[in-house]
């Protein structure tokens, strides 16, 4: 589809982002689910997923709080897993930049993993695109995706214990994170931040209140951006 309106950026949107719907749904009914086995109402549940609208630092809280860890290990844990959203604002920004503030701060709310990964995608290839047509290009994006976050994880929490284990709804965590980060391995940096963190996550499994999937990530950081420095450095000696 050729983007010459703000219609039709918005149109593009909502059709790129509608693949994610195959995993919103069991996604966002697990995440009720297992908010009403924690001890959660549905009511607290539904509120959860509108006021933090973070499927992964839902899990996590969720998570240590079945585990009794104190507050404030849930708290900074959640807020960790979260940082990757700074990250995402500050990508977004020299593209969106400079709308007007009301819609600035609609999608720093609707900045989710699925948004951010379609839209940049989207504004690198297509750099001609207007300021008006990326932002209808990014509500378009999450159209399909937050409404069916908010109205599943309500049926996941209403229906709670009668889901059946065969369903086994758990398998759209993995697929929806990999279905994301999968095209994002663009060079031998990335490759290797996401190899650190899943060796470093495993052999970190032990650590109390899931604390290793915070160490594992910063390990893969760390091992991405050395990796980028040698390669940058190979590149300068080259020349």
């Amino acid at each position: 589809m050729v983007i010459t309106t703000t219609k039709s950026a918005y149109l593009k949107g909502f059709a790129d982002g509608a693949p994610f719907i195959l995993v919103i749904i069991p996604f966002a009914a697990l995440f009720g689910l297992i908010a009403t086995e924690a001890g959660l109402s549905v009511i607290e549940a539904l509120s959860f997923s509108v006021v933090v609208i973070a499927g992964a630092a839902q899990f996590t809280a969720l998570q240590l709080m079945q585990e009794q860890a104190p507050t404030i290990i849930v708290l900074a844990s959640a807020l960790a897993v979260n940082l990757r959203m700074a990250m995402y604002s500050a990508s977004l920004t020299p593209w969106i930049g400079a709308a007007p503030l009301w819609q600035r701060a609609l999608a720093a709310y609707l900045t989710v993993d699925q948004s951010y990964v379609v839209a940049v995608g989207q504004f690198e290839k297509a750099p001609e695109m207007t300021i008006p047509q990326r932002m209808a290009y990014f509500f378009g994006c999450v159209t399909p995706i937050v409404p069916l976050w908010y109205f599943f994880t309500f049926i996941g929490a209403y229906l709670g214990a009668q889901v059946p284990d065969e369903w086994a709804l758990d398998f759209a965590i993995p697929i929806t994170f990999l279905a994301m980060i999968a095209p994002m391995f663009r060079t031998l940096a990335h490759v290797a931040a996401a190899v650190v963190a899943v060796v470093v996550s495993l052999l970190a499994v032990a650590v109390p209140y899931s604390l290793g999937v915070i160490v594992a990530g910063l390990a893969g950081m760390l091992a991405g951006a050395q990796v980028e420095y040698w390669m940058a450095s190979a590149a300068r000696k080259g020349r």
